[in-house]
């Protein structure tokens, strides 16, 4: 078994190699929730396939700067009556949970006002991110193994020697028993609207949020024996 700490004559070093980018994020994400109301089953319904279809087409409506556009989830609940003996049905409640995910974040300010001011709906959000295969996660890796060897540099040439070959490179906890936990990619910051006013309300600038992209790696390196 190869010795953790090398010898004599090939001395090892040992560093942690990080990287911190601060970037804007690339994408944004709504939650849509529709709500209807009706004294039968067949009513509420029919009320929630309309709102719901509304919120459908106002969101396509933005076209490209809507990238994706999934319905969560969908629901017809009976309330019953706190009166009188026996189960009676009050009325029914129906709810749809839809999400978007916008790369315009102009066009986010307009729709995310123009849907909270649909009757019945609640908007939440919005949640900001980079995409999963953002090129700024591969910068930060990069920059990391950057970081780890130009302080191995440092510490060999504190010792009036120099780095000789890389023994090995690995991700935080990537061969450890407890694994490693990374520090979230940045905040969410949520809102919420409820509907409605009778009027049209101006859109809502929305300030995007900066994003930050950690990465963390291990390194250890031989170097010429030094003369102490």
């Amino acid at each position: 078994m190869t010795a953790p700490y090398g010898t004599a004559d090939a001395p090892r070093i040992a560093v942690r190699g990080e990287a911190h980018l601060e970037v804007d994020p690339e994408i944004a994400r709504i939650g849509i929730t529709v709500n209807a109301r009706g004294r039968d089953r067949r009513s509420a319904l029919d009320d929630l396939t309309r709102r719901n279809a509304a919120v459908l087409d106002l969101v396509k409506s933005y076209g490209e700067a809507v990238e994706r556009l999934e319905t969560g989830f969908f629901s017809i609940t009976p309330e019953l009556s706190s009166h009188g003996r026996g189960e009676r049905v009050r009325t029914h409640h129906g709810r749809v949970h839809i999400s978007a995910e916008l790369c315009d974040f102009t066009a986010l300010g307009e729709l995310t006002t123009r849907l909270a001011d649909l009757e019945l709906t609640r908007v939440d959000g919005p949640w900001w991110a980079l995409r999963p295969d953002s090129p700024v996660h591969r910068q930060a890796r990069q920059q990391a193994v950057r970081e780890a060897v130009q302080r191995a540099r440092e510490y060999a040439e504190a010792l009036g020697t120099t780095l000789a070959a890389l023994v090995e490179l690995a991700d935080i906890g990537a061969e450890n028993a407890e694994p490693y936990a990374p520090r979230a990619a940045g905040r969410t910051r949520s809102m919420a609207f409820a509907a409605a006013a009778e009027e049209s309300a101006a859109p809502l600038d929305l300030e995007p949020q900066r994003q930050h992209v950690y990465a963390q790696v291990n390194a250890r390196f031989t170097m010429a024996p030094p003369s102490l």
